[in-house]
């Protein structure tokens, strides 16, 4: 392994888009008038974890990005495509693969391993390379 698990480089896609998506819910949050305790009140999750996951320490599960989604008054979709789980469904093409990926996104009965394969699958059939 040349590289440690979880250590990041400052050019990593992944670490830009954490911190892209912590910097969009604290601007929402601010914008909601809402303290991180409040958030966190609101979410049911620790405000030291909502603090990471702000300042892009942390990739969120699609639970917590539905809580925060639903706290702050977004759509779960917007937060969804923010955190990069779901692309964002380019003008208005029936959006039926944004419909079955929120549906996969959304079902409480899956874990989060369950919905990452089932969404690779899906997006294996639908845009096939």
């Amino acid at each position: 392994m040349a590289e440690e698990e979880g250590v990041h480089h400052p050019t990593d896609p992944v670490r830009e888009q954490l911190k892209s998506l912590g910097e969009f819910i604290r601007s929402q949050r601010k914008q909601s008038q809402m303290s991180l305790r409040d958030l966190a009140s609101a979410t049911n999750v620790s405000n030291p974890y909502l603090s990471q996951i702000e300042r892009g320490l942390h990739e969120p599960s699609v639970r917590v990005l539905r809580s925060i989604a639903v706290a702050l008054n977004l759509s779960v979709e917007t937060m969804l495509v923010r955190a990069g789980l779901l692309e964002p469904d380019p003008e208005g093409e029936g959006g039926r693969g944004n419909d079955v990926e929120a549906a996969i996104l959304a079902d409480p009965a899956l874990s989060d391993d369950q919905r990452t394969s089932l969404l690779a699958v899906y997006r294996s059939y639908v845009n096939p390379r």
